[in-house]
């Protein structure tokens, strides 16, 4: 009495196909064992299953004496979660000879509770991508994922409610051949039609126009929106740096299909997928007080943290210095890899982590620094120490310093209705976006944006001539730029360039590129 039936789970940030096996042994002492490496919440799947098998009108496996045996392949993968209870309750009774169906080329995914209905996974999305590579073409899912399911195409979706609702559909043609003429045919599960792609964005309540003054901090931002760059602001408390960064989202385009696909399949796996789909650039802001892991990612088993769940948006910092100094110094395979590579005596997980950094901090502990007016109360030891926390390799590797000064009460009161709008600087945004699409079409590593450039593609995109590359070594030997800093200087030139619709980098470009270089904290 044997079975095979097959299932899936997560494995970093992909699909892992499992194989579902039942032995079942009758006239023996009552055993019921999962064999795979399973976790704890696998184990206590015996349970779960057997009430959920009771409650569906079938008899429970622990109501007879007989030995059963649930293998989870392949063996030597950890199984984790109650991805695996709907295909070991069908195993169970497709081996047990209570119901019969062909489970070739059919996925089975799905959390029991005890009266067999069926509760929602996580990581739908990369799992069902995974399904289609293997070549099944067909997935019985929790209904609550059917939504999330159906993004992928060429694929049938079923989504059910209950354990018994899988069971009559997949027997329909069994039970409607022992029913008469005139009862109800067995009740099928109907096919999840395909979910369309509605891009939402979440509302804001800042608007660009709403925030007086900050000019040159308004200009950094769109710099930084148009080509994808990392930018800080450092400013005095009260100033506004939280409100930019928060309006800041509203600049970025919306993501493309595979965009959507990549984010959607992240916040998937992690649990944090509030609506269908991610059709917005994500915007994580974790507090100051956050573990190296929580943002970096890791574990025992690696998960995703904030810097991956921020893939193709952006990740706000605010009081960056307060950070742990770990935490901050643990950014910098990200910020220049767009990758963070983790680690383990089990293996490396790799996450990818492409989005934009926004830092915000005060100048010195108090705030007051460089105020005219208030007076800084700070030791020099504590400056010393707070300008310590942000080292120099985080520093080179941040294209735009902006400082966001105090406002003047006056322009506190000015007419709202007179400055941009955020929606005035997303179009000019947009249309640099545009020139960089065009400009990176055909590119091999298919990079997106000015910032993703190595130094290969700076001889090819960024063209400078001998005025303008003498101003630039000339300025970079005063600074004493690293050769980072010198590279993003010329990628920073270029997006400004974009923003103006001039095809050759000026001179005037690569002036105001070197005026985001960062100063001192304190």
């Amino acid at each position: 009495m044997f079975s095979r039936i097959y299932s899936a789970q997560t494995n970093v940030l992909r699909g892992q196909l499992i194989t579902i096996e039942v032995d079942i042994s009758r006239n023996t002492l009552h055993a019921f064992t999962i064999v795979g490496l399973p976790d704890k919440a696998v184990d206590e799947s015996k349970d779960r299953v057997s009430s959920a098998i009771k409650n569906s009108n079938f008899k429970s496996p622990k109501s007879q004496n007989q030995k059963i045996v649930i293998s989870l392949s392949p063996a030597d993968l950890k199984k984790e979660g109650s991805y695996f209870d709907l295909g070991i309750a069908l195993a169970y009774l497709l081996g047990s000879e209570e119901i019969a169906f062909d489970p070739e080329k059919k996925l089975f995914l799905g959390e029991l509770s005890l009266n067999g209905q069926l509760r929602p996974i996580k990581g739908a999305l990369p799992l069902v991508e995974e399904a289609k590579r293997a070549g099944f073409t067909e997935i019985y899912l929790p209904k609550e994922n059917a939504k999330e399911a159906a993004l992928i195409s060429g694929i049938d979706i079923y989504g059910a409610e209950e354990l018994s609702e899988v069971i009559e559909h997949l027997t329909a043609d069994v039970i409607d051949k022992k029913k008469k003429k005139d009862e109800k045919p067995a009740r099928k599960i109907p096919l999840q039609p395909p979910t369309p792609i509605t891009y939402e964005r979440n509302a804001h309540d800042i608007d660009f126009r709403d925030i007086r003054g900050q000019e040159s901090a308004k200009r950094g931002l769109e710099i930084a929106a148009a080509g994808g760059h990392n930018i800080a602001m450092s400013g005095p408390p009260g100033t506004g740096k939280t409100m930019l960064a928060r309006a800041f989202a509203d600049l970025l385009p919306d993501l493309t299909l595979p965009e959507i696909l990549e984010a959607t399949a992240i916040h998937s796996i992690a649990g944090s997928l509030g609506s269908d789909l991610v059709t917005a650039p994500p915007f994580r802001s974790p507090h100051h007080s956050s573990s190296y892991v929580s943002l970096v990612g890791g574990g025992t088993i690696p998960k995703p943290g904030e810097v991956t769940l921020a893939h193709r948006g952006v990740l706000f910092l605010d009081e960056f210095p307060e950070f742990e100094k770990r935490v901050i110094e643990s950014l910098r395979q990200p910020l220049e890899d767009n990758v963070v590579s983790i680690s383990r005596a089990k293996g490396t997980a790799v996450f990818p982590s492409n989005f934009i950094l926004i830092a915000a901090m005060n100048p010195c502990p108090c705030g007051n620094a460089g105020s005219r007016q208030k007076q800084c109360i700070c030791m020099p030891s504590d400056l010393a120490r707070y300008a310590r926390k942000i080292s120099g390799p985080i520093m080179d590797r941040i294209d735009l310093w902006v400082t966001v000064g105090a406002v003047d009460y006056q322009k506190l009161g000015d007419d709202a209705s007179v400055g941009e709008t955020s929606g005035d600087i997303s179009t000019r945004v947009a249309r640099a976006r545009t020139i960089q699409e065009k400009r990176f079409k055909n590119h091999p590593r298919k990079i997106r944006v000015n910032s993703d450039m190595n130094v290969k593609d700076l001889s090819a995109f960024v063209r400078l001539d001998p005025e303008v590359r003498t101003t630039l070594e000339t300025s970079a030997a005063k600074l004493q730029l690293s050769a980072r800093a010198y590279h993003r200087i010329m990628k920073l030139a270029r997006t400004i360039a974009d923003l103006e619709g001039s095809e050759n980098v000026t001179e005037s470009n690569i002036l105001e590129a070197l005026q985001y270089r960062p100063r001192q904290l304190a």
